[in-house]
């Protein structure tokens, strides 16, 4: 039996999936490839809430890392920042979520075996339980 954290990180990877657009990952992937959206752990990952009145739950860290084709500057850019609207408008619209957007890391290149990708973190916490 799958435990809270995996079942979350699985159903907000199917928050954001784009089928046609980008490749989902709920784990990382052997080999990053352009355009995906992968789920991974923030950190911290989690930490637990220590709340008096109710139940201590973890607060879940998950970063989503963004690959696009590292093309021209402009390019790069452009599709970069669509992702990263795309991937946010999603996460809004996923209303079985209650989550908050921390923070969009600036755009980097990553040279990974399927070669050179733009790639950019969105930081999201939602609160979970143990089990």
């Amino acid at each position: 039996m799958a435990v809270a954290i995996t079942t979350l990180r699985t159903t907000i990877a199917t928050a954001i999936t784009n089928t046609g657009v980008w490749n989902t990952f709920s784990y990382p992937p052997a080999t990053l490839i352009p355009n995906s959206v992968v789920v991974l752990p923030g950190d911290p990952y989690l930490a637990p809430n220590n709340d008096p009145y109710i139940n201590i739950s973890p607060l879940a860290t998950f970063k989503i890392l963004m690959a696009v084709p590292a093309l021209d500057n402009q390019g790069n850019l452009a599709g970069i920042e669509d992702m990263i609207s795309g991937v946010v408008t999603k996460l809004t619209a996923a209303t079985n979520l209650a989550l908050n957007i921390s923070s969009v890391s600036a755009p980097a290149i990553a040279s990974v075996a399927s070669g050179d990708l733009l790639t950019a973190e969105l930081t999201i916490t939602i609160l979970t339980s143990w089990s």
